[in-house]
């Protein structure tokens, strides 16, 4: 017993035991922030407690075998006088055959959302691109963007009077539950002119293979603004993406030289430097409008077909204003419009709208994915609509985006 009364040895002891209980304390806390109760794990139980109590008085009076009677007593003591929570799994055993039926239910119709939205953003490029008449888009931009935001809105009165929320519109809405909503609206309505003003400065591909930069910044922003922690596989995955896309429009982009467009009159892959610009632009103000509004969707506990009257009503103001500052330009209010552009319009407004529950009900990670994945679309339908040649290489990002999906949702 002789060294256990040294007091350096003494000192020793009690800093290793004192780093003991603070990794302790940290794992109760993590325990805590993760939704368990205190008592209901190991760590927090008064037993253990007791034991560390005991064994803290084995340390000053250099007796283990007194620490640890007295940690056992006391741990006994505190549990028969201290109430435990217990934890209660439910559903243990096979599911049954209604909740089986309702979590496929439900995997249908998130599959069936995402795969449409996957259909409409990789058709939208392409389907602008039919529009050109001699290289040009023929109608007005500012008019174009305002009759999407016009049919969102016109579409989310629709589906308000169909869910019977129109009760919570009796009384005018306090301002500040709403001004929150027009700074996404000023975000979307800068990016949606200016992806019409990107095409004559890239082709369609080009935008849609360069637009996935906008995963680094939605991930940045995710991760700091909303305060949600990645794993570290997560971030392999996003960044598989981003390479993914990054690799896909470097395959397909023509670096044959300028003798080439002498020979193919046909359309060709082609991006300028202002056009990178833009699309570096297009892609933070994206992650910034997608973070943003996916933290006041969820904040507010409003139905979502009153968020998106919202969002929507400071859509169509603010791009009322933008078409009437162009109202001077050489094209009329709906001059150059076809059916092409008319789909055009329905499919973007539909796609807002579906966007806003995937933000409401899942995360803006899910819109990533749907970017990503529309690779497939666009190509394909810049080959069969356009004449682009697919690349040999193309199933190899296709196979990185299946990866990347793989490890982030495991």
């Amino acid at each position: 017993m002789a060294d256990d009364k040294d007091p350096l040895r003494q000192l020793k002891d009690l800093t290793q035991l004192k780093h003991q209980l603070e990794a302790i304390q940290r794992r109760v806390e993590n325990e805590v922030s993760a939704g368990i109760p205190q008592g209901s794990s190991v760590l927090g139980s008064p037993f253990l407690k007791g034991f560390l109590a005991g064994y803290v008085v084995a340390k000053l009076r250099s007796s283990a075998f007194l620490g640890v009677l007295l940690g056992t007593i006391t741990g006994i003591y505190a549990a028969q006088n201290y109430q435990l929570r217990m934890i209660v799994i439910e559903n243990v055993g096979p599911r049954s055959p209604a909740t089986t039926k309702r979590r496929w239910a439900n995997r249908i119709k998130w599959g069936f959302l995402l795969g449409l939205m996957v259909l409409i953003y990789g058709s939208h490029a392409p389907l602008i691109t039919l529009t050109k008449v001699d290289g040009q888009v023929p109608f007005n931009a500012s008019s174009c963007v305002l009759m999407i935001e016009l049919a969102k809105l016109l579409m989310s009165l629709l589906s308000l009077a169909l869910t019977g929320s129109t009760s919570t519109l009796k009384s005018p809405p306090y301002l500040l539950l709403v001004a929150p909503y027009a700074v996404p609206a000023v975000l979307y309505t800068f990016n949606n002119n200016l992806v019409v003003v990107m095409q004559a400065y890239m082709d369609p591909s080009s935008f849609q293979m360069l637009s996935n930069l906008k995963i680094a910044s939605t991930a940045l922003l995710y991760s700091v603004c909303l305060g949600k922690r990645l794993r570290s596989a997560q971030w392999v995955a996003l960044g598989l993406l981003m390479a993914a896309g990054g690799f896909h429009s470097y395959s397909t982009l023509d670096l044959q030289g300028p003798q080439r467009a002498d020979v193919d009159e046909g359309p060709r892959l082609h991006i300028t430097a202002w056009g990178l610009f833009l699309v570096l632009v297009y892609c933070g103000v994206s992650g910034l409008a997608a973070v943003y509004t996916e933290r006041v969707l969820k904040s507010q506990k409003l139905p979502l077909s009153v968020q998106n009257l919202y969002l929507y009503v400071f859509g169509v103001a603010i791009n009322g204003l933008s078409s009437l500052s162009s109202i001077g330009s050489d094209k009329r209010f709906l001059e150059g419009y076809s059916w092409v552009v008319w789909v055009i319009i329905a499919g973007q407004a539909a796609n807002g709208l579906l966007m806003s529950v995937v933000l409401k009900h899942g995360s803006g990670i899910i819109r990533l994915f749907v970017i990503s994945s529309s690779i497939l679309v666009n190509a394909l339908l810049s080959w069969a609509i356009l004449g682009l040649q697919l690349t040999p290489s193309f199933p190899l990002p296709c196979a990185m985006i299946g990866l990347a999906a793989y490890l982030y949702y495991r």
